[in-house]
């Protein structure tokens, strides 16, 4: 292990590179990251930092961002095949037909989507962002894609507009359940529960905070409390524990796992800085056409 770290930090010298890590990565990728963070995070860093060579733990949309941003920049993953399903879930005639049948509409993109997708949306939002966005935009009608859960909890939040919300999920948030939560409660009776808003909205009724993967991480460390139930994917527990381990966290029993995630490991890691392999390719139309949503989120974010 401690070979392969040697050489990684070498090799980040020698190329001038930096390795970007999503919080649901292994612990031992997030503990040789340069930044770790959720995926609005890493779109910042992807932008700003001057490194020629971007490493990037994580799923296929997250590096296809970081390349729309830094089109001069090699961008790599350590799994080309660590996707994101949810990112399928929507089509450009979803968008075509959305268009067609409402007046004064934003096609809101989560950022979990396809380069494609973004081409054809107004504005990209992260877990982090979407209700300070949509309601800083001026349309009335809101197409929000891909995820439900998401778009039925900021509809919830701004009632004022008029939303149409597609039906795609993340496989982990989606099939939490209520009976899951409530016996995790049971057994932690002390804990409060932190929910990701990709969850169904009958489980964020039972959460004492919502908020995106940074926000869970920063509300547990302020807190007071003790002892949380944390509704979201189980690598997040490396940061949770890293900076309170004084704090007990506890995942919701049952929970599901990202698997695409979980392809990323710190032997690809140093395959791709050595070999630069997993490179991450988007043609200069799709670039240029998706740069629009990308920017105006990172604009509007601000």
């Amino acid at each position: 292990m401690n070979d392969i770290i040697e050489e990684i930090n070498q090799l980040k010298k020698e190329k001038d590179a930096i390795i970007l890590a999503h919080y649901y990565v292994e612990g031992a990728i997030q503990q040789i990251a340069d930044y770790v963070g959720d995926s609005y995070k890493l779109a910042q860093v992807a932008a700003q930092n001057p490194a020629k060579v971007i490493v990037f733990a994580g799923v296929n949309f997250m590096g296809e961002s970081a390349k729309i941003l830094s089109p001069n920049k090699k961008v790599l993953m350590p799994d080309l095949e660590a996707d994101c399903p949810m990112a399928h879930m929507v089509t450009l005639d979803d968008i075509k037909r959305a268009r067609e049948e409402y007046e004064d509409l934003a096609v809101v993109c989560y950022i979990n989507s396809t380069a494609q997708i973004k081409t054809a949306s107004d504005v990209c939002v992260t877990s982090s962002n979407a209700l300070q966005i949509v309601k800083a935009l001026p349309n009335k009608n809101i197409f929000f894609i891909p995820d439900s859960n998401l778009g039925n909890y900021v509809k919830q939040m701004v009632p004022e507009k008029n939303f149409v919300v597609h039906d795609g999920y993340c496989h982990v948030h989606h099939h939490l359940t209520k009976e899951q939560v409530e016996k995790t409660k049971a057994k932690h009776p002390n804990a409060l529960f932190l929910a990701h808003p990709e969850c169904r909205m009958e489980i964020l009724e039972l959460a004492d905070y919502v908020g995106s993967t940074s926000g869970i991480i920063h509300y547990a460390t302020e807190s007071e409390a003790n002892e949380f139930i944390i509704g979201t994917e189980n690598g997040v527990f490396y940061e949770l524990e890293n900076k309170n381990p004084d704090k007990k966290f506890y995942p919701v029993e049952g929970m599901k796992f990202c698997h695409n995630m979980k392809k990323n490991s710190l032997e690809k890691v140093l395959e791709c800085l050595r070999e630069e392999c997993g490179e991450v390719q988007v043609s200069d139309e799709t670039r240029i056409k998706a740069t629009n949503a990308l920017e105006r989120m990172l604009g509007l974010a601000k």
